[in-house]
């Protein structure tokens, strides 16, 4: 994990467990003339030492960001010294928007000195499905090798579509997930014209807050969050030491309703949750702990509650409900992937992370948010929700090993 809120997965963990936000005024350029000004930088990144710095010259922040979570997923599930059949292992990363940072760069080089001074990098820097390709060169992966691009859904639908791919016994192994690194200028000032981000900005630590009634917009963030996923028997003959849970659902949908909005009534939403609950099968009433999306936004808080309604009943209330964007922000195409790593880390730990910034409720949204302090309790099946601009939605469920 690479995250506003520290880089590698205990330390990040450790942060959200306590409530830590990692929302702060924006210092990558003068966020001055901005409406909104803040946003979840990733502070104590240090570039891949495993590249050279010539290299790194060439790799947008968003790959190397997936460089070194995906480094560290794979050290963490011991593949390091292993050898594969390079056909069976695939490279799976989302991300939403790609290189913004050298687009920018590059197109100030080109309206200043001419066609002739753009970088010969620029488009394999650019590119969304980067990333996959770079972290496939580092392990030497060659099995199906590509991005998904579906705004906030992009991680969460990789993960999925490498759950399959693994299921379909296409592939034994994937390294995937998703990685974003746009808080540029024009990234920020895109979202600011949409009217859809915070302008806390003299209280950045408390502008992130899902589902409390002052909440005036998400926050933009950037990360990673990458998992080694394997079929479990390659893993048992490998004599695997660590595993955190078992993905037993995945469900897509569309609102097909709106470029940004979601549908009102939560039907795509729904339709996502009851689609991976049918694909885990098991009955609604088994899902013990939700990692909303939960953006902070005045629609989709309301309606994502809506949708859960629709989908658990009279249970609803009684699930508890968390959005660890609270603290992160959001990471746009990586937040996927990193809150299903956060249900992995409950499940493993036995707590739920906090919706920090609760402090007054809003009358549409009356669920158990596990307001500001992390929570003790039995979970071993957890639920992720990941919807993005386009209508497009993904839902997860993981399951502890028994």
């Amino acid at each position: 994990m690479v995250t506003p809120v520290g880089c590698g997965v205990e330390k990040a963990w450790e942060a959200l467990k306590s409530g830590k936000s990692g929302i702060a005024t924006i210092t990558g350029f003068d966020p001055t003339p901005f409406d909104s000004r803040i946003a979840g930088e990733i502070k104590d990144f240090t570039p891949p030492d495993f590249l050279d710095r010539k290299e790194l010259r060439r790799l947008d922040k968003f790959v190397q960001y997936a460089l070194v979570a995906a480094r560290e997923a794979a050290t963490d599930a011991g593949l390091d010294g292993v050898s594969f059949q390079a056909g069976r292992c695939g490279v799976i990363i989302g991300s939403g928007i790609g290189g913004l940072r050298i687009m920018e760069a590059e197109h100030k080089n080109l309206l200043a000195f001419g066609p002739g001074r753009i970088s010969p990098f620029l488009i394999p820097m650019l590119i969304p499905d980067i990333a996959a390709g770079r972290v496939a060169m580092l392990f030497h992966f060659q099995g199906p090798n590509f991005a998904t691009v579906s705004a906030c859904a992009s991680g969460a639908h990789a993960l999925g579509i490498a759950t399959r791919a693994i299921q379909y016994g296409e592939i034994d192994l994937a390294i995937c997930g998703g990685s974003e690194s746009c808080i540029t200028p024009l990234g920020l000032g895109g979202f600011c014209s949409m009217k859809a981000l915070s302008i806390r900005n003299e209280e950045p630590e408390k502008a992130s807050r899902p589902f409390d009634r002052q909440r005036d917009g998400f926050v933009m963030a950037e990360g990673a969050g990458i998992f080694v996923l394997e079929e479990l028997e390659h893993a048992i003959k490998r004599r695997t030491k660590k595993i955190y849970g078992e993905i037993i659902g995945y469900g897509a949908s569309a609102d097909a309703y709106h470029i940004t909005a979601p549908d009102p009534e939560g039907i795509g939403m729904a339709l996502a949750m009851e689609a991976a609950i049918a694909d885990a099968g098991i009955l609604p009433q088994e899902i013990e702990y939700i990692n909303a999306h939960g953006t902070s936004t005045a629609l989709n808080d309301v309606v994502e509650t809506r949708a859960i309604k629709k989908i658990f009943g009279e249970k609803a209330w009684k699930i508890p409900v968390s959005s660890t964007k609270s603290m992160t922000g959001h990471m746009l195409g990586a937040a996927g992937a990193v809150e299903l790593a956060v249900c992995c880390l409950a499940i493993r730990d036995q707590i739920l992370p906090p919706t920090i910034n609760y402090e007054e409720p809003d009358s549409e949204c009356d669920l158990d948010y596990v307001p500001n302090k992390a929570r003790p309790a039995r979970v071993r099946t957890a639920l992720s929700n990941s919807f993005g601009f386009g209508g497009h939605n993904a839902t997860l469920i993981v399951k502890k090993m028994e």
